[in-house]
């Protein structure tokens, strides 16, 4: 029995020795038949979205947006400078007057410049909350549209990576490699200055830094 044991151990160390070494081999053999093949040279280009919003040399639909949202806002922003200019009128009033009138009279004065910089303070902040309702509405579709656009952009120039400098500090890149005014050119020529579709830019593809409109 003792016998036994002891042969099939070393049967099994053997076996185990065989394999291992048939392994080893094939193992050599496949990495001196099959190399490593070198990966593709990548193409890189650098395009600042800040440009997209330039007044005179930026995309036509994103300054059309903007000047659509501006003209929206403008009654209200109107609105709120002609509060600022009474409530300064009033403070200033009060400080020129409250010598020579009764403090009855100054009082009654605080008491309204108080409410009307409370009317102001929630006219500014209803106005900021609209705002950037009415600007998520207007420019994310624009957003995801010229993110679309980029791509499509890229893939047909076989550049395999955009790298954006106005999210990417950017310490040096050659002037070559920068296809801002390429791309705006681009996208203008196939898409005049009407309203934006809603095309979603493909999976993991981050869209370009969303404009950024006067504020009320």
């Amino acid at each position: 029995m003792k016998v036994f044991r002891t042969l099939v151990a070393a049967f099994a160390v053997a076996a185990f020795t065989i394999f291992a070494q048939t392994l080893l081999t094939l193992g050599t053999s496949s990495a001196e038949t099959v190399p490593p093949q070198a990966a593709a040279p990548a193409i890189i280009a650098i395009i600042d979205s800040s440009a997209f919003g330039n007044e005179k040399t930026g995309i036509t639909r994103v300054m059309n947006g903007m000047k659509t949202l501006d003209a929206k806002f403008q009654p209200l922003r109107t609105e709120i400078r002609g509060m600022r200019d009474r409530l300064n009128t009033l403070r200033a009033d009060i400080q020129t007057k409250r010598q020579i009138q009764d403090a009855r009279t100054t009082a009654q004065q605080i008491e309204e410049a108080d409410r009307l910089e409370i009317q102001v303070k929630r006219k500014q902040e209803d106005a900021q909350a609209s705002y950037q309702k009415e600007s998520a509405a207007l420019l994310d579709p624009l957003q995801n549209h010229i993110a679309g656009a980029l791509n499509a952009y890229a893939q047909a120039k076989g550049i395999t990576l955009v790298l954006d400098a106005n999210r990417v500090p950017i310490v040096y890149a050659a002037q070559s490699i920068d296809i801002t005014r390429a791309f705006i050119d681009d996208y203008n020529r196939k898409n005049p200055g009407g309203p934006a579709t809603t095309t979603a830019a493909p999976a993991g593809t981050p869209a370009p830094a969303r404009p950024r409109p006067a504020r009320p």
